[in-house]
């Protein structure tokens, strides 16, 4: 299964460290270089749907300012699934590459 440049951003945003929702926004546009700028409501329907396919899975929560953060950590199989899609995506880009080189020489 393909995943969505969003979630690919999510997932990677959550390698190695658990963050919270507005660290994850942030992360995802540092990622992307600012291309990708995630709202809340599309950040939180995708860590839905994240966690429901078992991807990634709440950490812990905590009060900041009154208001509950939760935090959430890549699973197990969220790895294996953004790993599979980096070699999805490293083949495409060398099909794209070894293409376009191979017009350039004609």
């Amino acid at each position: 299964m393909a995943l969505t440049e969003p979630a690919v951003l999510v997932l990677t945003a959550l390698v190695g460290e658990t963050r919270h929702g507005y660290a994850l926004i942030a992360g995802v546009e540092e990622l992307s270089e600012g291309r990708t700028r995630l709202s809340v409501g599309t950040l939180y329907g995708l860590l839905d749907r994240l966690s429901s396919e078992g991807l990634i899975a709440l950490d812990r929560e905590e009060r900041h300012q009154g208001r509950t953060r939760r935090y959430y950590r890549l699973t197990d199989d969220g790895a294996a699934a953004l790993e599979a899609e980096a070699q999805r995506l490293a083949h495409l880009a060398r099909a794209a590459s070894a293409r376009l080189r191979t017009a350039r020489a004609v």
